[in-house]
């Protein structure tokens, strides 16, 4: 599809993730955005950052726009999508709130060219894993437009409606958990000894590196662990240290514990 204006609905860091990788990949120009964001504070940041954005008031940006970006909480989400009900008529929408899903975003749009995506904060730095699902008007030329508007900041697949709780619990949350296993790394340096920024900088290097080998060699994990874990060494043993303390199960549960929190949440509203 060609789309030659994006209303962006919520300034916030998702928003600024996407319009930035979109731009950067010239999926779309900033002359071709028009961002809706009461918060002069973030105002501010995008006249800063991306001064060929426009700015505009619900209505007026919708009326504009051939597709547009809903990047605000998922609390108040079906509210903007209600006070300008007759607007989203023909548009290709985009929603990435949590929880909400297609039948309720189509019931309240009036139409089912929406799609529902779950990005994660890695996107700020267009290293993003983003799942996400179409209704059923989305035709196959916005699948490929909304593939590189997501492609832009990082990887992105689409999945069926009922996996994307399952996606919210992996990658979605994901970054969270990595953050504490690099924190917990860095704290076991300087146990051993080593200056904290040290620590933090070898821990964090460490995650990234094995991350990228995995992705490069497409080698499973455990081959990889393996190859590393010598008999009688320091490596198995302090795999055996985790091995005792559950990480694994620790790990998987949280997985299955977020995803279950995104089910509960779509199933209150």
């Amino acid at each position: 599809m060609s789309v030659e204006k994006l209303a962006v609905i919520g300034g916030g860091q998702m928003g600024r993730a996407l319009v930035g990788g979109i731009v950067a990949g010239e999926v779309i120009s900033a002359s071709q955005v028009v961002l809706v964001e009461p918060d002069a504070t973030s105002r501010k940041w995008w006249t800063a950052n991306h001064p060929l954005v426009g700015f505009a008031d619900l209505a007026t940006a919708v009326a504009q726009c051939d597709a547009a970006l809903l990047a605000v909480k998922p609390n108040i989400l079906l509210e903007v999508i209600d006070e300008v009900r007759l607007e989203w008529r023909d548009k290709l929408v985009i929603s990435i709130a949590a929880g909400i899903g297609l039948d309720d975003l189509s019931h309240g749009l009036g139409h089912s060219k929406v799609a529902r995506v779950m990005p994660n904060t890695p996107s700020l730095v267009r290293q993003g894993a983003s799942g996400y699902c179409c209704g059923s008007e989305v035709s196959s030329e916005d699948r490929v437009w909304i593939q590189a508007v997501l492609d832009s900041v990082g990887l992105a697949v689409e999945v069926a409606e009922t996996q994307m709780d399952a996606v919210t619990g992996l990658s979605g949350s994901g970054p969270a958990y990595v953050c504490i296993i690099i924190e917990a790394l860095a704290d076991g340096g300087v146990l051993a000894g080593l200056p904290r920024p040290l620590a933090m900088k070898l821990a964090t290097q460490t995650v990234l590196g094995t991350a990228t080998m995995i992705a490069e060699t497409k080698r499973h994990p455990g081959e990889l662990k393996d190859a590393v874990a010598s008999p009688g060494g320091t490596t198995i043993e302090a795999i055996s240290v985790l091995e005792q303390n559950g990480i694994r199960g620790a790990l998987i549960e949280a997985v299955a514990a977020s995803a279950e929190r995104s089910r509960e949440m779509g199933e209150d509203d």
